[in-house]
């Protein structure tokens, strides 16, 4: 069993006037087979975790620890981190011209295995995935996100997530832009993944609308750069009735 364990994470962006602290003391713990939903208002700091521990250079780690069964993720390059098991799916994939889609996951899966899988038994895998998430098979000829839905990017994001084998998958807002019927395709794919028992995940959302597709077994509410209030998934229904009004209010007086 792998372990993703956060402790008292600070994180600062350079804004106008200097550093700005987005994240003040963040303490989380994932394990393989578990799903973590984490809410909250815009701005309130999901995104710059979910960045931070990816290993973006926007942010900047001023305090705390992330660790993956006991290595220091934070001093890992980011190709080193994915190598160690962490993916992270973008709530705004960008677009790689001149690269297809089938050419980018191979590199990828080439690079987190080891060795590049053979290409018949690839071709067979790939097709099988894409047909998991409803993908056209001449999708894997395009170049990577370009002139791409935004339906059709959230699938790929998934399609590298379910080809790459993870240990822990951080989905940054992934239901953004999504229509139902995507939504639910989408979401079919990440519990796949999930049913392995093999993978963690972090799932980021403002809505509660995903996880009546993807059942977390703990849900985190984060307001101003810290985790006020967590429960399993009943604080989503609570947030659902509710919104975030008096988390925000709670903590604004603290």
């Amino acid at each position: 069993m792998a372990t993703l364990e956060i402790r008292d994470l600070h994180v600062s962006v350079e804004a106008d006037g200097g550093a700005r602290e987005i994240l003040r003391g963040v303490d989380l713990t994932v394990r393989s087979g578990e799903t973590h939903a984490i809410m909250g208002p815009n701005g309130s700091g999901k995104s710059t975790l979910a960045y931070s521990i990816a290993g973006h250079p926007k942010y900047t780690i001023t305090s705390g620890t992330v660790t993956l069964d006991g290595a220091d993720v934070l001093a890992m390059t980011v190709d080193e981190r994915a190598r160690a098991g962490l993916f992270l799916a973008m709530q705004y994939p960008v677009e790689v011209p001149g690269v297809s889609v089938s050419n980018f996951l191979r590199t990828s899966v080439t690079a987190i295995r080891g060795e590049a899988p053979k290409l018949r038994t690839w071709v067979k895998e790939m097709k099988t995935a894409m047909e998991g998430l409803a993908m056209d098979p001449s999708f894997s000829e395009r170049n990577v996100n370009e002139g791409f839905s935004g339906g059709e990017k959230k699938r790929h994001e998934i399609l590298q997530m379910e080809l790459l084998q993870p240990k822990f998958a951080i989905l940054d807002e992934t239901d953004s832009g999504l229509d139902v019927d995507a939504l639910k395709v989408v979401s079919e794919g990440v519990n796949r993944v999930a049913s392995s028992g093999t993978v963690g995940t972090l799932l980021i959302t403002h809505y509660t609308r995903i996880l009546r597709y993807i059942k977390p077994d703990f849900v985190h509410v984060f307001v101003d750069g810290r985790v006020v209030a967590q429960g399993g998934p009943e604080l989503a229904d609570e947030l659902e009735a509710n919104g975030y009004d008096v988390y925000v209010k709670a903590a604004a007086g603290s």
